[in-house]
């Protein structure tokens, strides 16, 4: 645990902020998806985007953003007061995306093979899983 505050103490205000949006906006999208459904869930966070898109991010910057922001969302599941689906990970990390005018893709895949049902929910970004 001591690692992991150190860790913290090196992060920008930017990034520790981040890291806090996270940890409060991951049990939400949990409550929510229980109490509302995927559909409903996904349609509350659309409406929260802000109708003024933020400047995008620059093509440089982008990969570098993209990254902090996956690793803040990864840090909050992992020391967060929720242990969270990939489903809720996904929907926080393209939401948070979202507000930056980053275009990425919220993803789901399923598949049920000897008489097992399996899903698993990621975010892309041009493509590639984040």
């Amino acid at each position: 645990m001591w690692k992991a505050f150190q860790r913290y103490r090196t992060l920008n205000p930017e990034d520790r902020k981040l890291f806090w949006r996270a940890v409060v906006l991951l049990p939400r999208i949990a409550i929510s998806l229980r109490v509302r459904g995927f559909k409903k869930t996904k349609d509350v966070l659309q409406e929260k985007l802000p109708r003024t898109s933020a400047p995008p991010v620059e093509n440089g910057k982008a990969v570098e953003t993209i990254q902090m922001f996956g690793r803040m969302v990864k840090a909050a599941a992992h020391y967060g007061i929720v242990r969270p689906t990939c489903l809720v990970e996904s929907l926080a990390l393209w939401f948070l995306l979202q507000e930056q005018s980053v275009p990425a893709s919220l993803r789901i895949g399923v598949r049920k093979s000897s008489d097992k049902f399996e899903a698993h929910a990621w975010v892309e970004y041009a493509g590639a899983a984040l």
